[in-house]
């Protein structure tokens, strides 16, 4: 597929310069309005932006004297002018789109860059599958940044993928033009003790004078800490607390705070700035995870920014870490994340800087969206037919699949269960006291069963184990093949044979998610491109998610988007207890630990 890139300055500094002095009229001005200086943190009033080739002439009190009859006017009206919004950490796959589509879904909120991390398909379909979201990325209308997957698997040792991506890869990768840097370094044991697979992905990223992300996902504060910020992650948005922030801060991170469709960690962390006066220039906004419901219905970057300011930061400081802070953390500061000349001419007009409506939005010098309206195409990739094959279970899968042994003469046992935390990325490992019947341990009051189901080398293979906190009533299960970060297939549910159908489903349709109740199938969200992604709109993607979100309430699920928490039931370099195909994972200790236990 070929590219026809953004202009680099350096093809277009003789245009910006000759409209910036006069000799030559802008392309469009955008006409008085109050500029939103994120390099001074000031609001200048009466100001006027003069726009050539796509990027930022000039800012003056008066373009008039490069502004000539064929010169379109968009005028401000007063309002005030800021940069577009950054996303500092996302994973387009998590919106359930393609990168088309989540481009398509987020312009009208006023998000213009984005610095996504696709390890998603990484873990389906390897380097390849990275290419194509790279190559879908580079024809959009606003700025998608592509990071080059770290970990797949995340944790090695723990879990099995269906691609692994090597040092050799990295090194290929850096040399792609969207290629901003390396993706979220899971491994953080790993990087502690100097892994030589996960150095050397590292020294490559680094030797292409590209950025490398972090992903610090322990309260461990101490050697194993330093240990890792001395392995060279520049980043972390894995804090949930004001003392991860500062001590991300302090060691010379950036601390990305993150508001997705279920992390709430921006109120607990922005208090080093709001309170404890650190500088805020060290913090950026992302959204990490969003899925296609939030971002038709509440936002993008725009609802992290309004959620900062609510949570009692100023709005020109949250505006700082959601443009220039991103920026110049990914060495990107002369190009994106303000309003001045050379930038590219990524504004947004609002009226309003506290609650923050997006009225519209200029990418690239072209109004893309108006109230609400996303006003330009967003090309799409031709996924092949590989793409679009990615579910393999070997068999068909039976109730039996799902039964849980008890030890030999056992009336009880103890099971080590994986206790879900509402609005956080972290479990916990609990204990509960399950009954044993004809030999097999049965779930009960708050537990459930949770499988994880093979899908990429169609072994058949399930491994089965407990999980609480989802509130799960009556016969039922919801099975999804977004499974973070290996994307096999998990299963939760009260019922074997309805696991069964559950799962079998998506080994029809392809991938998705999907939610059984008595027998019977009350919703289906269809991703059949790695079993990750759409590529409908996003509204029709939405409108099935919330459907699939509505079945989950009807199940007896009151969790704040519960979706997203058994998405992350794999995650195994998260705390306390995962899940994988070899097994329940202590994630604390990094062992396998049994599922069940007889009682003492």
């Amino acid at each position: 597929m070929t590219h026809s890139p953004f202009p680099a300055w350096s093809e277009v500094a003789t245009t910006l310069i000759a409209v910036a002095t006069g000799r030559q009229p802008a392309d469009t001005v955008i006409r008085a309005g109050k500029w939103v200086n994120v390099h001074t943190r000031e609001v200048l009033e009466g100001h006027d932006i003069a726009i050539a080739a796509g990027r930022i002439a000039c800012v003056v009190p008066d373009a008039g004297y490069c502004t000539a009859p064929d010169t379109r006017v968009i005028e401000a009206d007063g309002r005030y002018m800021i940069p577009g919004l950054c996303d500092g950490h996302m994973h387009i796959e998590s919106g359930m789109l393609t990168p088309a589509e989540f481009a398509r879904a987020v312009i009208p909120h006023g998000t213009t860059s984005m610095f996504t991390d696709p390890h998603e398909i990484a873990n389906v379909l390897g380097l390849e599958g990275v290419r194509m979201m790279h190559d879908e990325a580079l024809l959009q209308p606003v700025n998608i940044f592509t990071q080059m997957p770290s970990c797949a698997p995340s944790a090695p040792g723990m879990e099995t993928t269906g691609y692994e991506i090597t040092p050799e890869d990295v090194a290929e990768a850096m040399s792609w033009p969207g290629i901003i840097g390396l993706g979220e370094m899971m491994n953080f044991p790993g990087v502690s003790a100097a892994d030589p697979k996960m150095l050397a992905e590292i020294a490559a990223t680094q030797a292409a004078g590209k950025t490398v992300g972090g992903h610090y996902a322990s309260p461990d504060l101490g050697p194993a800490f330093a240990g890792y910020v001395a392995g060279g992650p520049a980043d972390d948005h894995e804090g949930t607390c004001e003392a991860d922030a500062i001590a991300r801060m302090r060691q010379g991170m950036r601390s990305m705070i993150r508001l997705g469709s279920a992390w709430y960690d921006v109120e607990s962390q922005i208090t080093a700035v709001t309170e404890k006066g650190l500088d805020p220039r060290n913090m950026i906004l992302c959204t990490d995870d969003c899925h296609s419901g939030t971002l038709v219905n509440e936002g993008h970057m725009n609802r992290v920014v309004r959620h900062a300011i609510a949570c009692g930061c100023d709005p020109l400081v949250a505006l700082q870490m959601a443009t220039v802070n991103t920026a110049t953390h990914f060495g990107l500061e002369r190009e994106i994340g303000s309003i001045t000349p050379g930038r590219r001419a990524d504004v947004i007009l609002t009226s309003d800087l506290d609650t923050l409506p997006i009225e519209t939005v200029i990418a690239r010098g072209q109004i893309v969206a108006q109230e609400g309206e996303c006003l330009v195409d967003c090309p799409h990739y031709d996924w092949p037919a590989p793409a679009r094959a990615t579910v393999r279970l070997g068999k068909t899968l039976s109730g039996r699949d799902f039964e849980i042994p008890s030890p030999a003469g056992a009336n009880a046992v103890r099971a080590n269960v994986i206790g879900v935390v509402e609005n956080q990325a972290p479990t916990q490992a609990r204990q509960f006291e399950l009954p044993v019947t004809d030999g097999r341990v049965q779930a009960t009051g708050e537990v459930c069963q949770i499988a994880l189901v093979e899908r990429h080398r169609a072994t058949g293979a399930v491994t089965n184990a407990f999980v609480s906190g989802f509130g799960y009533e009556g016969p039922m299960a919801m099975a999804s093949t977004v499974a973070h970060d290996s994307h096999h297939m998990i299963v939760v549910g009260t019922d074997d044979q309805q696991m069964a159908l559950a799962a079998n489903r998506l080994g029809e349709v392809g991938g998705g998610i999907v939610i059984f109740k008595d027998s019977e199938e009350l919703a289906l969200v269809e991703l059949p491109i790695a079993g990750l992604m759409s590529d409908r709109p996003a509204a029709e993607v939405a409108a099935a998610a919330e459907r699939m979100m509505a079945a989950m309430r009807a199940c007896g699920c009151t969790l704040n988007n519960a979706y997203m928490q058994h998405s992350l039931l794999a995650l195994v370099v998260i705390p306390e207890l995962r899940i994988s195909d070899l097994g329940l994972v202590d994630v604390r200790s990094f062992e396998f630990i049994p599922v069940v236990e007889p009682l003492s």
